[in-house]
């Protein structure tokens, strides 16, 4: 595919906190993708509606609010139902170990949490597309 990758990083929920989000973004930015940030506070509804009309191949979730064990696969689950199967979903923040795996088995592809070097996220991101 010609296109640079499109990926949508959002902020699900009320976690106001949005610094590591355009770290992120930034660093997605400058490998050469397409970022388009949908702001704070975002519902679910809202994130699916955005990565639609985006015409996106990542979605990439931010969250330190601990409510990542329902917005996460509350967002996988409204894309299965509109039918976006193509879509890389990805998700970090402040996630505790121990929820990582039923996240990933809720749909979540893989999981970031601090720490995580940008060029990691990236090359995870190039390497599991589904385009």
């Amino acid at each position: 595919m010609n296109r640079p990758i499109r990926v949508l990083i959002a902020k699900p929920g009320l976690d106001g906190h949005d610094r590591g989000a355009k770290v992120i973004a930034r660093a997605l930015r400058d490998a050469g993708m397409e970022v388009i940030y949908t702001g704070l506070r975002q519902t679910p509804e809202q994130i699916v509606a955005a990565a639609v009309q985006e015409d996106v191949d990542v979605v990439g979730m931010s969250l330190l609010s601990g409510a990542h064990n329902y917005l996460f696969p509350r967002v996988a689950e409204l894309l299965k139902e509109q039918g976006v199967d193509d879509v890389l979903v990805i998700g970090g923040g402040v996630i505790p170990n121990e929820d990582i795996q039923s996240l990933k088995d809720a749909g979540i592809s893989e999981i970031f949490t601090p720490g995580t070097p940008t060029a990691q996220m990236i090359e995870y991101i190039k390497s599991n597309l589904k385009r």
